[in-house]
């Protein structure tokens, strides 16, 4: 069962086209990747499914209902989270309340209720708490930091509260933009073991962007490949990395 259908997904910028006829499926409960070079059109496909774009063609089905020209906050809504290739982050707050402010996307209170635990507000806010404690900070063994300014922490350690956040939405389909970007061995190897947990223990739906082919590779089981706005191969990783297309164009670069 497909979590995400792009049909005939077409995008131009000035009459510049950034995306040319793209269709492809992202199976529920799969790890999906989208490579190419840069301005390939990754991130402009991204930010079509997020809502920061509407397509001059084509049509978006995620969990089975057309998403098309809805506004991003409730694309949100319906439960799709995303992290970013820049860090996008409130530097000034701790770990915890970063985090938090992915879950306030799912409460009837609004943040200022909250912040002044008026009514439900409260309970809200304290079950939030226990439930991002408990669930995400646990999850991504970062409770030892938790009350900590995230502008203090070492750059692999800020992509993870990002990850957090966006996990504190709940989502269903999950858009990550190069989240290995910038990072060393280690690190690379740890967000690589928190997606594959995210997908078996959460049971979330992953498209990621990357260029460290390694990582896509090895977890993708699938792949989509764009090249000037065009795809020119949605298979496994074994027969994406045997292309000839792909090979021209990206990996043998």
């Amino acid at each position: 069962m497909s979590m995400l259908k792009i049909s005939e997904i077409s995008l131009s910028f000035g009459g510049v086209q950034a995306l040319k006829n793209i269709s492809f499926e992202a199976l529920q409960g799969g790890i999906t990747g989208i490579i190419g070079p840069n301005g390939a059109g990754k991130t402009s496909l991204f930010n079509i499914i997020s809502g920061f774009y509407e397509p001059q063609k084509g049509k978006i089905i995620f969990n089975n209902k057309e998403i098309t020209s809805i506004h991003t906050d409730k694309r949100a809504g319906l439960g799709i989270a995303r992290t970013f290739q820049n860090i996008s982050l409130f530097r000034g707050m701790t770990v915890l309340d970063n985090i938090k402010l992915g879950g306030h996307s799912r409460l009837k209170s609004n943040v200022f209720q909250a912040g002044l635990y008026f009514g439900i507000a409260k309970k809200e806010e304290l079950e939030l708490r226990r439930e991002i404690e408990e669930d995400v900070i646990d999850f991504l063994e970062i409770d030892h930091i938790r009350k900590v300014p995230v502008s203090v922490l070492p750059y692999g350690l800020q992509k993870r509260v990002e990850l957090g956040r966006a996990l504190a939405m709940r989502p269903k389909l999950l858009l990550l933009d190069e989240p290995v970007a910038g990072m060393n061995r280690d690190e690379t190897g740890d967000i690589a073991r928190f997606i594959l947990d995210i997908q078996e223990q959460w049971g979330v739906t992953i498209l990621l962007v990357e260029h460290d082919m390694g990582v896509v590779m090895d977890i993708c089981s699938k792949i989509i490949v764009l090249n000037f706005g065009e795809k020119i191969a949605d298979d496994n990783p074994a027969n994406v990395r045997a292309h000839p297309k792909v090979i021209e164009a990206y990996l043998g670069v």
